[in-house]
C-alpha cells in the first residue's frame, strides 16, 4: 500500500497509518505472512457496513423528505449493494493498494468485484476509527452522493411507476418514452432517453440500457415537478 499516493489522491492524511493498512490487508496476505503482526480486514468491514448505511440513510432522509421510508430503503440497498460498491472502490483505484497473497495475486483477486466492495467498507471503516465520522461522512460527500444526485441508482427505483402514478391522477395526460441517440461501440453504448407528457417533452436521461435510460428520464421528470 502507497500511503503517500492514497493520501494525496483522497486529500486526506491519516493519524493511525496500521488500520488504514489493515483495510487494505486480505486475508490470504495474512495467511502468508505469519512472522509479521498483522490482521485482515474483515473486522473493519463488518465496521464499515454500519458506517455506509448510516451516512446514506441520513442523506436520504434530509435530501429527500418526501420520499416514503419503503422507497429510501429500496434507494439504499442500490447504493450499498456489492456492484454499487465495487464501483466506488474501481474509480479510487483501490485495488493498486490491496496487499494480497501470492495465490489470490495469481488468480486475479485484485480485480475480484467481491474483494473490492469488502476493501472499501473496510477502508470506510478504518476511515471512521482513524478521523471520525464527521471525515467519513465527507468521504462520502464527495465520492458516494454524488453519483445519487445524477441517478446512478435508478436501477433500484421505479421512478416510472411513480410518475404513472402521478399523471394518471388526470386522465387527459399521457406519457411517451423515446429514445433519441444511442452513443458509443456496441460493447458500451450509452443511451439517451427523452419523455414527454401530451407531447411536451418533460425530462431526459442517459443510460447503459434503454431501461435505465428511461427511468432516469422519469427522475429528471419527477425532479421538475418537484416531487
Amino acid at each position: 500500500m502507497d500511503r503517500k499516493k492514497l493520501e494525496q489522491m483522497l486529500q486526506i492524511e491519516f493519524q493511525n497509518i496500521d488500520v488504514i493498512r489493515q483495510a487494505f490487508t486480505h486475508s490470504s496476505y495474512v495467511n502468508e505472512h505469519r512472522d509479521i503482526n498483522t490482521s485482515d480486514n474483515e473486522r473493519l468491514e463488518f465496521l464499515g457496513d454500519a458506517v455506509l448505511e448510516l451516512g446514506v440513510s441520513q442523506y436520504l432522509y434530509r435530501k429527500y423528505p418526501q420520499m416514503p421510508e419503503g422507497e429510501m430503503t429500496k434507494l439504499r440497498a442500490a447504493i450499498v449493494c456489492e456492484p454499487s460498491l465495487e464501483t466506488f472502490a474501481r474509480s479510487l483505484n483501490f485495488g493498486d493498494h490491496i496487499l494480497l497473497g501470492k495465490g489470490e495475486e495469481m488468480t486475479g483477486g485484485r480485480n475480484r468485484p467481491a474483494l473490492l466492495a469488502d476493501v472499501f467498507e473496510a477502508f470506510l471503516g478504518a476511515l471512521y476509527l482513524d478521523k471520525g465520522f464527521d471525515t467519513a461522512l465527507h468521504f462520502l460527500e464527495k465520492h458516494v452522493f454524488p453519483k445519487i444526485d445524477t441517478g446512478a441508482f435508478s436501477h433500484g427505483m421505479d421512478y416510472k411507476s411513480k410518475l404513472q402514478e402521478i399523471v394518471q391522477q388526470d386522465k387527459n395526460q399521457t406519457i411517451e418514452y423515446q429514445i433519441i441517440e444511442e452513443k458509443g461501440p456496441s460493447h458500451n453504448k450509452e443511451f439517451v432517453a427523452e419523455l414527454r407528457i401530451n407531447d411536451k417533452v418533460l425530462g431526459s436521461g442517459i443510460g447503459r440500457t434503454k431501461k435505465e435510460a428511461e427511468q432516469r428520464a422519469a427522475k429528471n421528470a419527477l425532479d421538475q415537478l418537484g416531487v
